[in-house]
């Protein structure tokens, strides 16, 4: 990823490459809020595509604002692929589904938290604390989104167990 020996030029990348994750994610969890039955995980997974193109606009913004432009992020390619192979293109009961979307949902959510800690942690070292600021406000969101989902889990879990 990196192209040369600087942070600056380091953290420019990342945001690049956070921008693509992000309009992968957003595409993928449209996708499976539409495939959910339970009311609360499609509420989730869609207002979660409302907070992940909030996130991807600041992130653009950053990315143009220092002359970048978005790459194409592989990592998150392959976690798009794999919740397309084990939520959406696999026959599951609709209860066992959503489980598995909130699964796949978390994954891709994990990966979105190391990126965005990176960044942030960048931005911090580099003094652009506007940056710092808006990524950390992005990481406290995939957070509390994420210990919604594992809640969100444990309940679905015990209502299969009956």
């Amino acid at each position: 990823m990196a192209t040369t020996n600087d942070l600056k030029t380091l953290y420019e990348e990342e945001l690049g490459d956070l921008w693509s994750a992000n309009d992968q994610m957003q595409r993928i969890v449209a996708k499976m809020a539409e495939q959910a039955s339970g009311d609360a995980v499609k509420q989730l997974l869609q207002k979660s595509v409302d907070g992940i193109a909030n996130h991807t606009a600041t992130i653009r913004s950053m990315v143009e604002n220092y002359g970048g432009k978005k790459d194409h992020c592989r990592g998150m390619e392959g976690l798009v692929e794999e919740a397309r192979k084990h939520a959406l293109d696999t026959p599951l009961d609709p209860d066992l589904r959503d489980l598995e979307l909130i699964a796949q949902y978390q994954r891709m959510s994990h990966y979105g938290l190391a990126g965005f800690g990176t960044a942030t942690a960048y931005a911090s070292v580099l003094g652009l604390n506007d940056d710092a600021q808006k990524l950390k406000q992005i990481v406290n969101d995939i957070y509390r989104a994420d210990e919604y989902s594992s809640q969100l889990a444990v309940s679905a879990e015990q209502s299969i167990k009956g």
